[in-house]
């Protein structure tokens, strides 16, 4: 079942559906940590000025106006940012370059390396060997052995309810563990994920395993160019081994407290002991579509971490189109590259200190050919035009359209 959103066609259509405020079921997406070292109590004195010298500033980061609202007032969250999806603007950030455990999270670099790789039809019958080397505590979607899956199911099991069970019979069938972290850094880097160090493809706490709430939305930007991404991380409910499951996001399937965002289609959730609550949620209200991050509120109340994504979300969507922008969000490199080549589209000059500490893979994995624009049909982002990334310009404005959920 779809997730609604707010949506209208043009002028002919207006109006808005929402899913009611369940009580969720399902259990929240944890993973216990293994031994790693707990983040530190105050940002990096440098951190990464890629997207704009102001994101790597610390605190927030925000052009006052008049006619801009204030940001939130009670935001505890150790890093986030609000930025237009389809622009690239970043509109207000804090910390948003700072390395910190991703949870999972991570789960959307996974799933936008590895999405393009299997037909969704494609069926696995796992084996033991599949299941091995998850972490203790890890959570799952109750993926057995002896028994055959189809890829549309794992994926299902990965995004409602952050598998590791799920994440890692789809490693397997990528040809391991270790040769799915190295596809997942080699793509982050492609992305231009520059803070963003894969450990493990699930997200589980590993020493040294750290990504921030820019590179967060890097990954989500380019997975949402996927359809099947769209429709994995939009979906509320859905049957797994004769099972029903609902998503974990609880901005899109409502909870006791936390009641279900006007216009969100996704993106992932994650919490672990390390890394506390993060999440990176997409929303459209009208032709505006923006992205939100937030990294480890530290404010310890039931889901803070939505209620904090949620006036975010509402400062964004009151903000756009009134307040100058802090930064930008860079396209991935094989685009940037097209861009500048002869007869490719015209692109701005980097800004100073954008130069990434990596070097650029020799191949890119699954984000070439990234469209220009993004649209709501049936209550999900769908791409409109093939094509490369266009830098610095804004996709052109999506068609509207609302089709009710599938019970």
């Amino acid at each position: 079942m779809p997730a609604p959103m707010n949506t209208a066609r043009r002028s002919l259509l207006a109006g808005a559906a929402t899913l009611l405020s369940l009580a969720v079921t399902a259990p929240a997406a944890l993973a216990a940590p293994a031994a790693g070292r707990t983040p530190a109590a105050t940002p990096p004195a440098h951190m990464s000025t890629l997207g704009g010298a102001r994101l790597g500033r610390p605190g927030n980061q925000v052009n006052l106006a008049p006619g801009v609202p204030v940001l939130p007032k009670d935001l505890t969250a150790r890093s986030w940012i609000v930025s237009d999806a389809q622009t690239g603007e970043v509109l207000a950030a804090h910390d948003a370059h700072w390395a910190l455990p991703p949870a999972s999270t991570m789960k959307m670099l996974f799933a936008d390396t590895l999405l393009p790789r299997f037909p969704r039809t494609t069926e696995h019958k796992v084996a033991a060997k599949d299941l091995a080397g998850m972490g203790e505590g890890s959570s799952v979607v109750g993926v057995r052995a002896g028994r055959t899956y189809s890829v549309r199911d794992l994926w299902l099991g990965v995004f409602l309810r952050s598998g590791n069970d799920a994440v890692h019979v789809l490693s397997a069938m990528n040809g391991g563990v270790a040769q799915t972290v190295r596809d997942m850094q080699q793509h982050a880097d492609e992305l231009q994920a520059l803070d963003t160090h894969v450990v493990s493809p699930d997200g589980y706490d590993e020493p040294h395993q750290v990504s921030s709430a820019y590179d967060l939305t890097l990954i989500a930007r380019s997975g949402l160019q996927k359809k099947d991404f769209r429709d994995y991380c939009s979906t509320v409910s859905a049957d797994f081994g004769g099972e029903r499951i609902r998503n974990t996001n609880r901005l899109l399937s409502g909870d006791t407290d936390v009641p279900v965002y006007q216009g969100i289609a996704g993106v992932k959730n994650g919490n672990t002991t390390h890394a506390g609550a993060t999440f990176t949620g997409v929303a459209q209200r009208g032709s505006r579509v923006l992205l939100v991050t937030v990294m480890n509120p530290q404010k310890r109340e039931h889901n803070e971490v939505y209620k904090e994504t949620a006036k975010l979300f509402d400062w964004g969507f009151q903000a756009a189109g009134k307040v100058e922008p802090v930064g930008e969000l860079v396209p991935p490199r094989s685009a940037a590259s097209a861009s500048a080549a002869p007869g490719g589209p015209p692109t701005a000059s980097a800004p100073a200190g954008q130069a990434g500490s990596r070097p650029t893979p020799a191949a890119a994995t699954g984000s070439r050919g990234i469209g220009t624009a993004l649209a709501l049909v049936g209550g999900l982002l769908v791409l409109l035009a093939g094509g490369v990334f266009l830098v610095n310009r804004r996709w052109p404005l999506p068609d509207l359209m609302h089709r009710r959920p599938r019970p």
